[in-house]
C-alpha cells in the first residue's frame, strides 16, 4: 500500500537532531515559555518575514486569538462580520463564531479552489470588519486583489495560513500579506510538530503584546490579568521539535513541488481533473487534489490498487450540523468541490516507484457503468 502520508519516515530523516532538541528540552529544566519558544518564534519570523511571531497551543487557537485581541483591542465587536471562503475546512469558520462574530460565506474559484475576489465586494455591509483568505491545499490565495479591496473598505485582513508554510509571491511568504495570520503546526502539515501546535505571526506591535497577554491568562505580567485570557502557550518541546524541521521546509517544499509536477505532467486521463498552478512559488503542495464526478468509484479503485487517498473535505461548512442555520442556503461552487476533490498521496518521502505507481494506476482508471 501506498500511504497517503508517511508521517513516521518524514520524521525518522530528523531522528538524531529531534532526540538531541528532546535531550535539551528535558536537561532544561525550563518547560513552558523559555528559550526555545523565543528562538522559535526568532527564527520563524525571519522565515516568513514578519515582525512578530507568537507561539500558541494549535492552529485554531491562532486564529481565535487574533480576533479575540482585535475585540479587545476595540476593532471588532460581537455581531461585526468577517468574510470567508464557503469551502474552507470548518476550522476557519469556527474561530469566527467562537469570537460571536459572524462568518459571511464567498464562494471560491472553481479552478483555484481559494475564494474569488470577484465576488467579495457584493457580501460588504456596513458591519463587515475582516476579510479571512484561505490558503486552501497550500497554494496562496490573490493577495493583490484581497488587499486593495481591504484598503478600499478599511477592512482587516486574516491570513489562514494552516496548509500554506513557506508559499511565495512577489517576495512576501504566507503569513506577511495581511494584518494579522494563523498557522498550524498540526503533524501532518508541511512543517508539523510531533503533537498539537500553532503560531501566530504579525507585523502589527500592538495586536502582538495584546495576544501574547490573551494567551496566558490574560497576563502580561506574572499574576496580574488584564484580561479574561485563555491558557493557548506554545510548549518548548515543541517549539525544539519545530525549530529542527524548519531548517528543512524549503527542501522539503521543492521535493512537494516536484511531485507535483511529475503528476500534473504524466495523469493523462480524461476523467481526473488536475489542480490548476498559477505561480510555481505560490503553491508548497500541501495536498494534491484532483477532481472527479466518479470519486466514489475512483476511490475504491485506488484502494484496490494499493494506493490511500483522502478527501479534503466530503462536507461543505454550510452542510454540516454544527451550522444548521446555513443548511439550507446554496453555495453550488462549494458543493461540488466538496463533492468531487480527492486527495492524492504526495510527501517529501515518497520514491520514484510510488510516484510512478500513481500515474500509472490513475491513467489506467475507467468509470464504468
Amino acid at each position: 500500500m501506498i500511504n497517503f502520508l508517511d508521517l513516521y519516515s518524514i520524521n525518522q530523516q530528523y531522528k538524531s537532531e529531534l532526540k538531541q532538541a528532546f535531550e535539551r528540552v528535558l536537561d532544561s529544566g525550563w518547560y513552558i515559555l523559555g528559550n526555545e519558544v523565543k528562538q522559535f518564534e526568532k527564527d520563524f519570523s525571519f522565515y516568513c518575514g514578519t515582525k512578530h511571531t507568537i507561539g500558541v497551543a494549535n492552529g485554531l487557537d491562532a486564529l481565535i486569538l487574533i480576533i479575540r485581541a482585535y475585540k479587545e483591542l476595540g476593532i471588532f465587536k460581537e455581531g461585526d462580520e468577517i468574510i470567508v471562503p464557503s469551502n474552507t475546512y470548518i476550522a476557519s469558520i469556527l474561530a469566527i463564531s467562537e469570537n460571536n462574530l459572524v462568518p459571511v460565506l464567498v464562494e471560491p474559484h472553481i479552478t483555484t479552489y481559494n475564494i474569488d475576489p470577484d465576488l467579495i465586494e457584493a457580501k460588504i455591509t456596513p458591519k463587515t470588519k475582516a476579510i479571512l483568505p484561505v490558503h486552501l491545499y497550500g497554494q496562496l490565495c490573490d493577495m493583490a486583489a484581497i488587499n486593495a479591496i481591504a484598503l478600499k473598505y478599511n477592512l482587516k485582513v486574516i491570513e489562514d495560513c494552516a496548509q500554506a508554510h513557506g508559499a511565495t509571491a512577489n517576495g512576501k511568504r504566507a503569513g506577511n500579506f495581511g494584518d494579522a495570520a494563523g498557522f498550524s503546526f498540526y503533524p501532518g502539515k508541511n512543517l508539523g510538530a510531533l503533537g498539537d501546535a500553532g503560531a501566530i505571526t504579525t507585523n502589527d506591535n500592538e495586536l502582538a503584546t495584546t495576544i501574547r497577554a490573551l494567551l496566558n491568562y490574560g497576563s502580561q505580567v506574572k499574576y496580574q490579568n488584564k484580561f479574561k485570557g485563555v491558557n493557548s502557550r506554545l510548549d518548548e518541546l515543541q517549539a525544539a521539535l519545530l525549530s529542527v524541521k524548519l531548517k528543512s521546509l524549503d527542501q522539503e517544499t521543492q521535493i512537494r513541488r516536484d511531485i507535483a509536477n511529475r503528476y500534473l505532467t504524466w495523469i493523462t486521463n480524461p476523467e481526473i481533473i488536475l489542480p490548476i498552478v498559477k505561480l510555481q512559488e505560490a503553491q508548497v503542495w500541501h495536498l494534491f487534489v484532483i477532481r472527479t464526478s466518479n470519486r466514489e468509484y475512483l476511490q475504491k479503485y485506488l484502494t484496490d490498487n494499493g494506493i490511500q487517498t483522502v478527501i479534503h473535505y466530503p462536507i461543505p461548512p454550510h452542510k454540516q450540523e454544527a451550522y444548521q442555520e446555513w443548511n439550507s442556503l446554496s453555495f453550488p461552487v462549494s458543493e461540488k468541490i466538496h463533492g468531487e476533490v480527492i486527495s492524492l498521496p504526495l510527501s517529501p518521502v515518497m520514491s520514484d516507484n510510488e510516484v510512478d505507481s500513481v500515474i500509472e494506476v490513475l491513467n489506467g482508471f475507467k468509470y464504468k457503468f
